[in-house]
């Protein structure tokens, strides 16, 4: 629900504003989209570039980003670009993914021979396809392979996608809820050229990259401060920079906010044995995070 990531995101908003996402329409960040902003016009966009520019040039006033999936992982893409975006994250968002089952209208179940749908998508309802012998056939994406299912015309073709997807391009469902993992959430970052933290003290996740120096240890130096100080760390993921085999830059997730004083004694520890650190948000944490 929008009211549950931050009801003062309105002060990063005017009349007429759009909200960015990486896809076609119907596809699952759209749908993020639709949750947090029901009253806003979305602005689909092919790349992640393009909805991070979107936003830097004016055409959206803040981007809905994927950044890591339950079952497979981080969005790769976005942890090398959003750094370097100069935009802020002020919000985050968890979608539970459903998967459907969606064809032509009055096509039938039993009359199902193909599935399309992005690759990943396809793995996480390998054991419906398999019990119904269904041939699974990757697609551009979710949405995507729901529009040509549609345009197709052919009733023994489905497309796995959202039920919005199905809306959008005037399918049936078929069957509902298909993904082989209840659990299968994704995690939202919401982008924007302006920061909006919430007030020390305010239940906070402050996401941020850093870089070690070229020390024995360390990393495990530069993290201790954050045991001692009693600050949980919810994520810690590393990727090369440029295709190094030897600059490793971290992305990290804290519950707190920079200006606590155990956050700030944390984070100078950090300083200490880091070459770079870039703040990249200070955010309301989402309920989902006691409800998992």
């Amino acid at each position: 629900m929008r009211q549950e990531i931050a009801a003062n995101l309105d002060t990063l908003l005017k009349d007429g504003d759009a909200i960015s996402f990486q896809g076609e329409p119907g596809a699952f960040s759209h749908q993020a989209c639709n949750q947090v902003f029901p009253d806003r016009e979305t602005l689909p966009c092919p790349t992640f570039e393009e909805a991070i520019a979107a936003v830097r040039d004016g055409k959206a006033a803040l981007a809905m980003l994927p950044v890591e999936n339950s079952l497979y992982g981080r969005v790769a893409d976005i942890h090398h670009l959003l750094p370097d975006s100069g935009l802020h994250i002020v919000a985050e968002h968890f979608l539970p993914i459903r998967m459907q089952l969606l064809g032509l209208p009055g096509a039938s179940l039993d009359g199902i021979r193909t599935a399309h749908s992005l690759n990943v998508a396809l793995g996480q309802v390998r054991r419906f396809l398999n019990a119904r012998a269904i041939l699974p056939v990757a697609g551009p994406d979710t949405a995507g392979s729901a529009r040509l299912v549609s345009e197709w015309g052919d009733a023994s073709a489905a497309a796995v996608a959202s039920e919005l997807a199905g809306e959008i391009y005037g399918l049936d469902l078929l069957a509902r809820d298909i993904e082989d993992a209840e659990h299968n959430t994704t995690r939202f970052m919401v982008a924007s050229p302006r920061a909006l933290a919430p007030a020390p003290g305010a239940p906070s996740i402050t996401s941020f990259v850093f870089r070690v120096r070229n020390l024995s240890a360390a990393l495990y130096k530069a993290l201790g401060g954050f045991a001692t100080n009693g600050v949980n760390m919810v994520r810690l993921e590393s990727y090369m920079l440029d295709g190094s085999f030897t600059a490793t830059q971290f992305i990290a997730d804290i519950e707190g906010h920079p200006e606590e004083p155990h956050v700030a004694a944390a984070m100078a520890e950090l300083d200490h044995f880091t070459s770079y650190i870039r703040i990249l948000g200070v955010y309301p944490r989402h309920p989902f995070r006691g409800d998992a």
